[in-house]
């Protein structure tokens, strides 16, 4: 028999080496819940992966990059724009219901958000670093 079901909202899940999937406490949004996260499961390296769904009600205020690996962004409801720095110009992607982009390794990526938009996100948080949108 297999665990209760949990919701992604409020418990991410880490997919880590071995293929294990790992439900996580419940989701605060502080940074010491991602420290906690890096202290639970930083010996899988790059490898490990934080599984999260978030919904927006406006733009990010912030650009994030991950170092170490690549990040999915799925829409699950609703369009989010996009945004990825490369090489000095913004690219945008508008993504709807069912579809994806990929956040490369390295790249400064924000997003866009008019109206209610969730997302599903797949994430190589090792490193993750944040600076300020202007």
């Amino acid at each position: 028999m297999s665990d209760a079901p949990k919701n992604l909202r409020t418990h991410p899940l880490h997919l880590g080496l071995g293929a294990t999937s790992i439900p996580q406490p419940e989701f605060t949004g502080e940074m010491e819940w991602y420290q906690g996260y890096g202290e639970r499961h930083g010996a899988d390296g790059k490898e490990g992966r934080l599984m999260s769904m978030h919904t927006f009600l406006e733009s990010w205020d912030v650009w994030e990059m991950h170092p170490t690996g690549s990040e999915v962004v799925l829409c699950v409801a609703g369009e989010i724009e996009l945004v990825q720095e490369v090489d000095g110009d913004e690219v945008k992607t508008a993504l709807a219901e069912g579809e994806y982009a990929i956040n490369a390794p390295g790249t400064w990526h924000t997003a866009n958000v008019s109206g209610r938009a969730t997302a599903v996100f797949v994430t190589a948080g090792e490193g993750t670093e944040h600076r300020p949108r202007s």
